[in-house]
């Protein structure tokens, strides 16, 4: 079975191409922004054509959060039409195609988990480019699996876990955001569910996270008692903190469709933070 990962260089993307790597039913291509230029539909259509895929991961996109406020073009240029001309070359082969998105496509208001039935409604730039991407793979693809995700961290490429590990050296004392809750999500985790949910046909928009929820604040205090490190954690508010785009206040994913669809629960993320700092 052929399969084309986007962004294979990234925390997700490397974690993908390990675990398809390892198993001998998969002949995997991998392709970082090097490449892959996703911007240009030539190439796709090119590279597409040479592989003939049978499932095609994407999860290449435009990260930079804060930047995208003042890029709009770069970010709409990758998360959107990127994804229009991925989702038009994988239709043209058939191939199943995974889309990876964002947590970020809500606005944080609601008050209890998010389930994939409710509406979007981003208040940044990623965010309405990351949506914006979801809507072009409904308009031009018949077999795609749509994953929402929220507060990635794993081996490969910088994330929370690693920066207050890295702080945690160099300061006693550190201030995290209280007033922001989400559910964090252990790479390795998410790529093992992208794999088995691309193997059926079960289509559709899915939020994949670990179980459970957590504040930024919270999840660091959990960061240093799993990996028994002495620092002091101070509760602080978002305003404390300004940043260009807007962060959603609660983002925790109830993962109704895949409990519809018949899949397993998914493990507390407490416990995929203390698999992950074993890994370290």
């Amino acid at each position: 079975m052929k399969v084309i990962i986007t962004g294979a260089k990234g925390q997700l993307g490397s974690d993908l191409m390990q675990l398809l790597q390892a198993d001998s039913r998969y002949e995997v291509y991998g392709y970082g922004k090097e490449e892959l230029d996703i911007t240009d539909m030539e190439q796709v259509g090119k590279v597409f054509m040479d592989v003939n895929p049978d499932i095609v991961i994407h999860a290449a996109a435009y990260t930079k959060v804060d930047a995208a406020e003042s890029e709009p073009d770069a970010a709409y240029g990758v998360n959107a039409l990127g994804t229009r001309n991925i989702a038009l070359a994988a239709e043209k082969l058939k191939s199943k195609l995974v889309y990876v998105s964002t947590d970020y496509v809500f606005d944080g208001k609601a008050t209890s988990p998010i389930h994939e039935f409710e509406q979007p409604c981003p208040d940044s730039v990623y965010g309405k480019s990351k949506l914006a991407g979801e809507q072009f793979v409904r308009d031009f693809h018949s077999k795609f699996f749509i994953v929402r995700t929220s507060w990635v961290y794993g081996k490969h490429g910088q994330n929370f876990v690693k920066t207050m590990l890295k702080l945690a050296k160099e300061q006693q004392q550190l201030k995290v955001v209280s007033d922001q809750t989400g559910s964090p999500t252990y790479s390795l985790d998410l790529a093992s569910i992208i794999v088995n949910l691309a193997l059926t046909e079960k289509y559709g928009t899915y939020h994949i996270s670990n179980s459970g929820s957590c504040s930024w604040y919270e999840f660091a205090k959990a960061i240093f008692e799993e990996a028994d490190i002495d620092v002091i954690v101070e509760p602080c508010r978002t305003e404390d903190f300004p940043r260009p785009a807007p962060r959603p206040k609660y983002s925790v994913f109830d993962h109704m469709r895949l409990r519809l669809n018949g899949f397993p629960e998914i493990r507390n993320w407490r416990e995929a933070l203390k698999d992950f700092l074993t890994t370290l």
